[in-house]
């Protein structure tokens, strides 16, 4: 299996479809930061928008067929450039879908707004490996295969937000999911992708030590094995993870190893020292202590934290998307009130043999 797809089995991943938006300068949108389990996004589907930076930074243009993705989630600003007051925004609640509207001028913005959430603690490891704001082209006349797919993708979302149609809610959503993995593949492939695994990922020769990790974190993987695998030296392997994704191989495999564990004592009656056995670690004090030390308590709590409580925190809120505004500048609120939430290296992680 893929190392993107082996990661979405280890961290599900849920899209949401929150709001279409339809705004005619002036207009300005203000939201953020989002619930903490979730990662915020912007598809402009016609018209721009401008995105100001981060403070220090400098603004971002999007055009149509740009996606943005915030895994920082961030509070963030976009607004038509123009500087001028916004002009009130109304909702118009269709039957799956929120839409916002202003009687501005000019060329109208077209935008979908949404949100994809990822269960705790796998948000935050997640979140540390993608950059806090990744952008992709989805244009489909100049990005290849992948980007040609993504804009058929977001056209379809465009079109069923259009509709009342019969599962259009479902479709919507789903199809947000699957924009998801689109985009990291398609940030995965680009000549500048941003450090963290996207960047691993779309380096061809790192790419098979990647997956190998993904593949089998039991294994006690060595540098040298790793450096093969990858067809170059241990030292250019090692050197090359703290380039692209800004920590080792090591560090990586622990992740991966604990992201399973934690899976699994959720989902499984195995015993401590089972899970510990299965994830590579032949002692169990060394796999409790390097849980508890990344998850921040130990597997038996952890296990205890995971019993049924009766709340899904991928659902969306109870009320209608309308209703679940926040505030906003004189504006679009576009978020929604959604339920939230979790080294001593492992036995033998990526050893310097």
């Amino acid at each position: 299996m893929d190392w993107l797809s082996r990661l979405f089995e280890m961290m599900p991943v849920r899209g949401r479809l929150d709001l279409r938006c339809s705004y005619g300068a002036p207009w300005r949108i203000d939201q953020g930061p989002g619930e903490p389990n979730e990662i915020p996004y912007h598809a402009v589907v016609g018209g721009s928008a401008v995105l100001e930076g981060p403070p220090g930074g400098k603004p971002l243009r999007l055009l149509s067929g740009d996606i943005l993705l915030l895994p920082g989630n961030p509070r963030h600003v976009m607004h038509d450039g123009s500087g001028a007051r916004p002009k009130p925004v109304r909702n118009r609640q269709e039957l799956n879908l929120v839409i916002k509207e202003n009687a501005g001028q000019g060329e109208r913005l077209d935008l979908l707004c949404g949100h994809f959430a990822i269960a705790p603690p796998h948000d935050r490891l997640l979140r540390s490996y993608l950059p806090s704001r990744l952008v992709v082209h989805a244009r489909g006349d100049d990005g290849g295969e992948n980007a040609t797919q993504l804009a058929g993708l977001v056209a379809l979302m465009r079109s069923e937000s259009a509709s009342d149609l019969l599962g259009g809610r479902a479709m919507l959503n789903a199809l947000s999911t699957a924009m998801f993995a689109l985009v990291l593949r398609l940030a995965s492939e680009a000549e500048d992708a941003p450090r963290g695994l996207l960047a691993m990922a779309g380096h061809p020769r790192l790419a098979p030590a990647v997956a190998a990790l993904f593949n089998e974190p039991a294994r006690a993987w060595s540098l040298p094995e790793l450096a093969q695998l990858s067809n170059m030296s241990r030292a250019t392997l090692a050197r090359q993870f703290q380039q692209k994704l800004g920590r080792s191989a090591s560090d990586l495999l622990t992740d991966i190893r604990m992201t399973y564990a934690a899976n699994e004592l959720k989902r499984s009656s195995l015993s401590t020292g089972a899970v510990a056995e299965a994830v590579g670690y032949q002692s169990e004090a060394a796999f409790q202590r390097a849980f508890k030390n990344h998850m921040g308590v130990t597997p038996a709590q952890w296990r205890k934290l995971q019993e049924p409580s009766g709340r899904d925190v991928f659902a969306g809120p109870a009320a209608s998307a309308g209703s679940s505004a926040a505030k906003t500048t004189e504006a679009d609120p576009m978020r929604s009130s959604r339920p939230a939430k979790a080294d001593e290296p492992p036995s033998s992680p990526a050893r310097d043999d």
